[in-house]
This record gives C-alpha cells, sequence and structure tokens, in this order.
C-alpha cells in the first residue's frame, strides 16, 4: 500500500528552545483511518499542523503526499493543500461569509464550475443537517453548527486526505456523532485518508483504524 505521509527523524519546535516532537518516525498508508492521541501539550496539533506545512520540521524529512515538506517552494504546498480538507479545532469561518460561501471556498480555490459548486454544498448542507439554516453567518449558529459547517467545508473538494484537530473536542452529542458519521463515510466510500488527532478515540467506531500515541516527544504505534 501507497504511503500518503512518511516522517523519519523529524523534530518539531516553535522556537529553538523547546523542541516538542524530536526525532519521531511516522508512516501513514493512503486510504487509512489513524488516531493521534496522547496528553495536552503533548505535541499532537504540532504534529498535524506539520503534516500541511504550517510548521516545517527543523530535522528530518517529512514526505506528505509525495512532496517534501522541510524544504517546499510555496507553489507545490500551495498545490499539496488544494488536496487536503482541514478541521481546525476552533472551525476558522469567515464570520463575513455566509455558511454557504464558507463551504464553496476550497471548491472556489480549484475552480471547479459554478453549477458543480452549488450543487455540492446543497448536498453537504443535507449531510451535516443545516440546510434549513440557509443564509445564516457563523455568528448565528451554535458551536456544534459551525463545526459542522466546517466539516462540510473540509470536505467540499473531495480531498485526499482529511486532517482534523479535535473536531468533537467540544460538541453536544448530536453535532460528535454528525462529525464521527462524515469522517467514516468520506474513509468508507472516497478511500479518503482520514487522520484525526483527539484526546479520547470513540468507545463505538466501526471503522479498522491505526492508532499512534505521542509521549515525550515520541510517537508510538498503538496498533
Amino acid at each position: 500500500m501507497d504511503k500518503v505521509i512518511i516522517a523519519k527523524e523529524i523534530s518539531l519546535s516553535y522556537s529553538n528552545n523547546e523542541t516538542i516532537i524530536n526525532k519521531a518516525n511516522i508512516s501513514i498508508d493512503s486510504g487509512s483511518f489513524v488516531f493521534i492521541t496522547g496528553a495536552s501539550g503533548s505535541g499532537k496539533s504540532t504534529l498535524l499542523k506539520s503534516f500541511y506545512g504550517a510548521l516545517r520540521p527543523h530535522q528530518g524529512s517529512l514526505i506528505v503526499g509525495g512532496v517534501e515538506l522541510k524544504k517546499v517552494s510555496a507553489k507545490k504546498l500551495n498545490f499539496l493543500r488544494r488536496h487536503i480538507g482541514i478541521v481546525f479545532q476552533d472551525y476558522k469561518l469567515v464570520k463575513e461569509w455566509t455558511i454557504e460561501k464558507n463551504i464553496m471556498l476550497p471548491l472556489i480555490i480549484n475552480g471547479y464550475d459554478k453549477s458543480v459548486t452549488k450543487a455540492q454544498v446543497d448536498t453537504l448542507l443535507k449531510h451535516v443537517r443545516l440546510k434549513h439554516q440557509l443564509g445564516k453567518y457563523p455568528r448565528e449558529l451554535s458551536g456544534g453548527e459551525q463545526q459542522r459547517v466546517a466539516m462540510a467545508r473540509a470536505l467540499a473538494h473531495n480531498p485526499i486526505m482529511i486532517l482534523a484537530d479535535e473536531p468533537t473536542g467540544n460538541l453536544d452529542d448530536y453535532s460528535s456523532q454528525l462529525i464521527w458519521n462524515l469522517l467514516e463515510g468520506a474513509h468508507a466510500q472516497l478511500k479518503t485518508t482520514v487522520i484525526v488527532v483527539t484526546h479520547h478515540i470513540p468507545a463505538s467506531f466501526n471503522v479498522d483504524y491505526k492508532h499512534f500515541h505521542i509521549e515525550y516527544g515520541s510517537i508510538n504505534a498503538v496498533n
């Protein structure tokens, strides 16, 4: 099976004084479902940021989708990001845009036709059960609803990989279950690689998955 991520001896930090991930190794198969766990401050979100180039390794090699990210050009990085869907813990919706336009963003960036874009947004709004909120802005939605919009945006352009940072951390049970169902569906139906950073893996989860745990700067396979 092809590897979508290969990290060899990578070290990650936000300053020269504190190394958060230290000479760690991880490889992730294309089309797999992966959980990354660890205590608060262990480096889970830091690692996820490195996978989409928001943080570069200061040591080692990190290849994502065939692109070496340690010294990647802006052009190559932008191309890679067009094939990734990101679900942020704090949603990162554009507050001046309606929820439909927020979901359209990756489709606009990728140059989709207007009719295709509209059809895709309509379908996704049904999937996240927010069709009744058409025309609303993020500030008019609950936190759970905003995260469902963020999830729809991440799925809009049928990415080859979804990176989700604590996607259900602060959500009600209803929204949490919707998010897990969408991630499971993307993995099962589209063969999307899904990587989720979380404190807790859901007790009832119907997908075969890989589990990595971060502790003291190391990344260890649990299963």
